[in-house]
């Protein structure tokens, strides 16, 4: 990209690709196909650290910043976008309780977490009847004197039957955002049922169920930060989510325009190559400039969350175009396989369905949209 990285953010990418390569990679297409959850995978990933990217040396994490975090996760959705995405919401969750949780919070949950004791941890505020819309979450926290009870549910929760620890937005208060608060709940906390696997479109060995509350008691110690202060935690995340999700994307669109370019030195038509028509040439050129546009907007985002900006248009920016171009790459290196593209025995039927659910969530593209809008309207009107 002809932009610098110190020697820490290039040590942090070439062990996720040293790893995604080795270990991830080989086994991506089966667990796809079985749905199986990468729990031995995420183990080692923790031992490397990239599990904690985000949360800082002194709580026990690596350390990461927001560059090193983005060319991790890309190397990682490169070979496996099941792993990167537990990876991508495991890292939300525990930057959250690295910015807002107490000492003894951190001390209980926070350092067990980054030391892989815990497993993967997830991060639960979408709900059946509200997703983009998440001031309006009607999961319910009531206090008593042995602690809280959590009554409601989650849903399209990353990671939610194999989390050591759950961070679960609930409203302790009154409607909007003023009432909703932050809670950890630990796996096997009485109340918390698991739902059943979502058969996913893709992304299938991930792991995504709904989380049931009945009456779901923890402790008084659970509560993140001050009563009614979950919205702005959950808002925090946010823009390190969203370049994180980015890079995913990216990931997924290098994965298959890789697979695409060879296919096109390889496979034959009309006695030529794919590669020596010009519509082809004029597809990969278009494909590869816009992963380059992605990466640049993706690391002018990173690096701006780096310095301490809350960059919320670029962060958005990032992920609308990232992940609006990864779609349209990954498309075209389908068209580009023909038949065989629509074949499980290609690569690129498996990134295509991988693609299509980054313009969903961490924020719609539509909300992505919505946020650069109102922040150019706002500039504008100064």
């Amino acid at each position: 990209m002809g932009i610098p990285l110190t020697d820490e953010q290039r040590m942090v990418a070439d062990a996720a690709r040293d790893f995604a390569t080795r270990r991830l990679a080989p086994g991506a297409a089966e667990r796809d196909r079985t749905a199986r959850f990468p729990l031995d995978e995420i183990g080692a990933l923790a031992e490397l650290g990239l599990l904690a990217m985000k949360v800082p040396i002194v709580d026990g994490g690596a350390g990461t910043d927001n560059v090193g975090y983005a060319l991790a996760m890309e190397a990682i959705a490169e070979a496996c976008a099941s792993t990167a995405v537990i990876l991508a919401s495991s890292n939300l969750a525990s930057k959250i309780l690295s910015d807002h949780a107490s000492p003894e919070q951190k001390e209980r949950w926070l350092r067990p977490y980054a030391e892989g004791a815990l497993g993967p941890a997830s991060f639960a505020l979408s709900e059946p009847s509200c997703g983009s819309d998440a001031a309006a979450l009607t999961t319910a926290a009531r206090e008593d004197a042995d602690g809280w009870l959590l009554n409601g549910a989650k849903m399209w929760i990353t990671s939610g039957a194999q989390a050591g620890m759950h961070v679960v937005f609930a409203r302790t208060g009154g409607a909007g955002p003023e009432g909703i608060s932050c809670f950890i709940v630990p796996r096997g906390a009485p109340g918390l049922v698991v739902g059943k696997e979502e058969d996913k479109m893709g992304q299938r060995a991930s792991g995504t169920v709904a989380l049931h509350f009945e009456d779901c008691r923890v402790e008084p110690s659970a509560l993140v930060g001050a009563r009614g202060e979950g919205y702005p935690i959950a808002l925090s995340a946010l823009g390190a989510g969203r370049v994180g999700i980015a890079a995913l994307s990216i990931g997924l669109a290098e994965s298959a325009l890789a697979a695409g370019v060879a296919y096109a030195q390889e496979r034959r038509a009309f006695g030529r190559t794919l590669g020596e028509f010009q519509n082809t040439q004029f597809v990969l050129a278009d494909c590869r400039t816009e992963l380059d546009a992605a990466w640049l907007l993706t690391l002018r985002a990173a690096r701006l969350l780096d310095t301490g900006d809350k960059a919320a248009a670029e962060s958005s920016m990032a992920k609308l175009f990232a992940t609006e171009a990864c779609g349209r790459v990954v498309d075209r290196m389908v068209q580009l396989h023909g038949g065989n593209g629509y074949s499980r025995e290609y690569p690129v039927e498996r990134i295509y369905r991988d693609a299509r659910v980054t313009r969903i969530y961490e924020g719609t593209s539509e909300v992505q949209r919505l946020v650069i809008a109102r922040d150019l309207l706002r500039s504008t009107s100064r």
